[in-house]
């Protein structure tokens, strides 16, 4: 069993226990909620009670199972294969695939799918939950996403990602137009300070740049081209929300109305270059726009 301790800082300062705690973590509010009910939660030394509210300076203890890692299993998940050698592959991954098995997501993933496809033929750096995988994309982004057979191609792909000569560009659509057609977005990123689930600008945070160019403006919405010069987590979601123009149908970053409705976020990987680990080859790869995202470029255009 594992410690989690946490001083309560005053945003969260007259919430409910449960709440309190889950915005904090990165258990839900019922699991939460179940640890309470556990005698597993602790303010100030004393056991919680689920009605409990926390105040400013109060120090919470939660006592959690040790993380246990699966071995994930090959299963037959149909794969849009862009290009396939001895050392690598590249996917044009769906809307709403899973990269790697995580809490809620044990099967079902691009690692599962990996397996089965091939045969057992994967970098073992990521371990045995992520064989393979030298960078993510997030479950509704879709896109161009490149995968290790070997450690030799995993420890060079992820060494170019580390020195920025691994090219990605996105496309999305975000809420509102951008005064400038052509600029850059440069704020560093890092764990967002009340939901450990989310991702935010903060002084101390790390490096963080995307470069941005808009295609097409439409009533309420823009249609952009973002170019990863750093690749952090949700960086291009994160940088959008805080220049005030958030990924439509972000469920994470966007907030107020939504004329579009979409399910889940219209982010999508397009472009992908690097230098074969190798051979050398400079390789490049473009996918066409998925159904879900032409379909809504078609609505901006009728509206």
């Amino acid at each position: 069993m594992r410690e989690w301790r946490l001083t309560i800082t005053a945003p969260l300062s007259g919430h409910r226990v449960d709440y309190a705690l889950a915005q904090a973590g990165e258990l839900s509010r019922n699991s939460m909620q179940r640890l309470i009910v556990g005698n597993r939660v602790f303010l100030d030394g004393r056991q919680a009670r689920k009605n409990d509210r926390v105040s400013e300076g109060q120090t919470a203890l939660v006592l959690l199972d040790e993380p246990v890692e699966s071995r994930a299993m090959p299963e037959d998940i149909p794969l849009d294969i862009v290009y396939e050698d001895t050392d690598l592959v590249v996917i044009n991954k769906p809307r709403g695939l899973v990269v790697h098995p995580s809490p809620g997501h044990e099967s079902g993933t691009l690692v599962n799918a990996l397996l089965n496809h091939c045969a057992g033929s994967l970098s073992g750096i990521g371990g045995v939950t992520r064989p393979g995988i030298v960078h993510r994309l997030d479950k509704d982004t879709s896109g161009l996403i490149v995968c290790a057979k070997n450690d030799f191609a995993h420890t060079a792909l992820s060494a170019a990602l580390k020195v920025r000569s691994v090219s990605r560009c996105y496309e999305c659509v975000v809420r509102g137009g951008p005064k400038e057609d052509v600029f850059t977005v440069s704020a560093p990123l890092g764990r967002h300070p009340l939901n450990r689930k989310k991702q935010a600008v903060i002084a101390d945070g790390r490096e963080a740049v995307t470069h941005v160019q808009v295609l097409a403006r439409y009533p309420g919405y823009s249609h952009l081209r973002c170019k990863l010069e750093t690749g952090r987590t949700h960086q291009i979601r994160v940088h959008m929300a805080h220049i005030g123009h958030p990924v439509a149908g972000d469920p994470l970053y966007g907030s107020g109305k939504d004329m579009l409705r979409l399910d889940g976020q219209c982010l999508h990987a397009r472009e992908l270059s690097f230098t074969h680990p190798r051979t050398g080859e400079d390789l490049s790869f473009e996918t066409e726009l998925p159904e879900y995202f032409a379909d809504t470029l078609d609505i901006l255009r009728n509206r």
